[in-house]
């Protein structure tokens, strides 16, 4: 992002935070998960994906028909899902009437042809919800595994030539039992304005989840090395200052949505120091 760019989100940074995030219909919250680790960036010819964050590790595993999710598309998607999966308590989810009514949901204005936003929106959400998912903690005598599905159905009726067409039949999706008892046991909450400032980003999408989780329980000052950050956030980088200089860049653009994140460059690595969550009450809307 330009100085242009990181200008505005500063502005509408403090429009952000001048209410409360439940006042503004605008508290949602992500899997945890997926603030720990996270998804490919970029398109990527494997069918296999894996992070690790110190022992916890990340693994994704997709059909080679569809391949693996990636980019902001379906990290928006989770966190529609986690927050509507916390507000309504249910496993069935319906994702609105119309293709552009669930496309405002996540702030995307609908676009046709090949690289529209559109036939994005469709192969992404193929990709997340044909997925497989694997958590594994490994501490030496400790090991510890639990393998989720995002979903175990969806049925998706809309549309791509007619996306403001009410279909006949509502299109659904069925939580799998394991993702909604994750998300509805330890949803992080978080802002969904922010989100959307910084949706151009897959980068500055995982920082933010992962820095107001993180800070939610940071007790210390703590500095995390930057080769440690980038098997989290950037393993396709070569260099890791080729990372750095990536990350410190996203940082900036999220600490103009998230004021009060304290961290800072080191020689050691980032520097965290203990700042509140960006959004400090859990009961949603």
């Amino acid at each position: 992002m330009n100085e242009k760019n990181i200008d505005k989100l500063v502005a509408e940074a403090l429009a952000i935070e001048a209410q409360e995030a439940k006042e503004a219909g605008a508290l949602g919250f992500m899997a945890r998960a997926l603030t720990q680790a996270t998804m490919p960036h970029k398109k990527t010819k494997e069918y296999a994906f894996e992070r690790t964050n110190g022992a916890f590790t990340l693994s994704i595993v997709a059909p080679p028909s569809v391949g693996l999710p990636y980019g902001t598309v379906p990290r928006l998607l989770v966190a529609w899902v986690t927050t509507e999966a916390v507000r309504k308590r249910e496993r069935e989810l319906v994702l609105g009437e119309s293709l552009s009514s669930f496309m405002a949901e996540l702030d995307l204005v609908p676009t046709g042809g090949r690289w529209g936003s559109i036939t994005r929106l469709k192969e992404q959400m193929k990709r997340l919800f044909a997925s497989s998912v694997s958590c594994t903690y490994d501490e030496g005598g400790t090991w510890a595994l639990e393998a989720i599905r995002v979903v175990d159905r969806a049925r998706l009726w809309w549309s791509p030539k007619a996306p403001e067409q009410i279909t006949i039949w509502q299109s659904t999706i069925l939580l799998s039992e394991r993702f909604f008892d994750e998300v509805i046991n330890h949803p992080i909450p978080i802002h969904m304005e922010a989100l959307k400032k910084l949706k151009r980003s897959p980068m500055a999408l995982d920082i933010y989840c992962w820095l107001t989780y993180r800070m939610s329980y940071l007790k210390r000052e703590t500095t995390i090395p930057w080769a440690a950050l980038q098997t989290q956030f950037g393993a396709e980088y070569g260099r890791t200052r080729d990372f750095k200089r990536k990350f410190l860049g996203q940082l900036k653009a999220v600490r103009s949505v998230y004021l009060n994140a304290r961290a800072e460059d080191t020689e050691r690595g980032l520097l965290l120091k203990p700042s509140p969550p960006h959004v400090r009450k859990l009961t949603p809307r």
